[in-house]
């Protein structure tokens, strides 16, 4: 029995084409297969400003930023990630790692911590675990180098949740957290007793995709009040002329933590966060091989007076179907810090 199945799992390792997704298949039995993939990736980062990101040690820009004088150049693999997936009939468990944990220092070993992005299970129409919130259309994320791109204008929030997908609608519950709010002996948002409820809709076609989506929450104030949020957003990928194609999103109201990676809070003390983001992202291949992305993201809130902006441009070779390397510049601003920094990253990527 045990020859028959190593015979089985030599003969059956297959190599899945594409991109981030891709992987090894190994097929277990007429129901069970597991996958591996991920990919391998090395960065080479130079920042000239007044702008920091000390919450990512500067190896890409989120909404916060602090004012603070920077000159320094870093290598980094911590992009890297690897991921497995068990298949068992209608059952899928998925778990997924990169190495922004934190840790390790630039002294010696270099040594960095996993850091889990996703952890769920899906069974037909349901997802439980961690993973991408609901509210986020994944294929309106833009192209680039930096890790995730203007996040600054991006839905971009992964936690833990049970959702239902009936065709192109979907509904779910997440994990609720009053960011800016209520701080009690357990850290902020821990008298949160209702789940946010997120809806969206995708409209999906031959011409690319695009999602409608909203988030309910009930919010929990510095002073222990309770405040309703309702945010809204539109996002989606167009296919253009050949290959090329045009990222948007657009998220306005109380969107809060979901949006800007931590460019708003839900709050701020007692007032509940407004905010408008925009982004635009356009993908051109030269040629078949050769790609570049110009991209533009922008968040102004209300109550906290915030004005964030990350623009870029790259190009990026592909050398094979699982090599590729590029080279981005672009800036990052806050307008309300009067804070801004340039930067330029070199990247090369091994998918597996």
């Amino acid at each position: 029995m045990f020859n028959s199945k190593k015979s089985l799992l030599a003969t059956s390792l297959l190599v899945i084409a594409g991109s981030a997704n891709a992987g090894y298949e190994i097929k277990l039995s007429d129901q069970d297969t597991i996958t591996f993939g991920g990919y391998i990736q090395g960065d080479i980062r130079y920042i000239d400003g007044n702008a920091a990101s000390t919450l990512t040690n500067d190896d890409f820009w989120i909404g916060h930023v602090v004012k603070d004088d920077i000159s320094n150049v870093r290598f980094h693999a911590d992009s890297t990630r690897i991921n497995t997936k068990y298949v068992h009939g209608d059952v899928t468990g998925f778990i997924e790692f990169d190495l922004f944990g934190g840790g390790g220092n630039e002294k010696l070993t270099n040594s960095r911590h996993p850091r889990l992005r996703h952890a769920f299970i899906k069974y037909k129409n349901w997802t439980v675990g961690q993973t991408w919130s609901t509210f986020v259309n994944t294929s309106a994320i833009a192209e680039a180098a930096d890790f995730g791109g203007p996040l600054v204008a991006s839905a971009f929030i992964r936690q833990d949740q049970v959702r239902y997908t009936n065709g192109n609608f979907q509904v779910a519950i997440e994990n609720p957290e009053s960011y800016g709010g209520y701080v009690g002996a357990g850290g902020y948002g821990s008298k949160d007793s209702v789940p946010d409820v997120i809806g969206k809709y995708t409209f999906k076609g031959d011409w690319g995709n695009v999602s409608v989506a909203a988030v309910a929450k009930q919010l929990e104030t510095a002073m222990g009040e309770s405040e309703s949020a309702l945010g809204y957003g539109i996002a989606g990928r167009i296919k253009t002329v050949g290959k090329d194609d045009l990222r948007f999103q657009f998220h306005g109201g109380n969107t809060g933590r979901y949006v800007g990676a931590a460019a708003a809070t839900d709050l701020v003390g007692e007032e509940v966060e407004e905010s408008t983001a925009i982004l635009v992202s356009y993908r051109h291949f030269w040629t078949e091989d050769l790609r570049s992305n110009f991209f533009y993201g922008n968040q102004e809130t209300d109550e906290s007076d915030r004005d964030r902006t990350h623009w870029g441009i790259n190009i990026f070779k592909q050398i094979n179907p699982k090599l590729s390397y590029g080279l981005e510049v672009g800036n990052f601003e806050a307008k309300d810090l009067t804070a801004d920094s340039d930067y330029a990253q070199f990247s090369v990527k091994y998918v597996l």
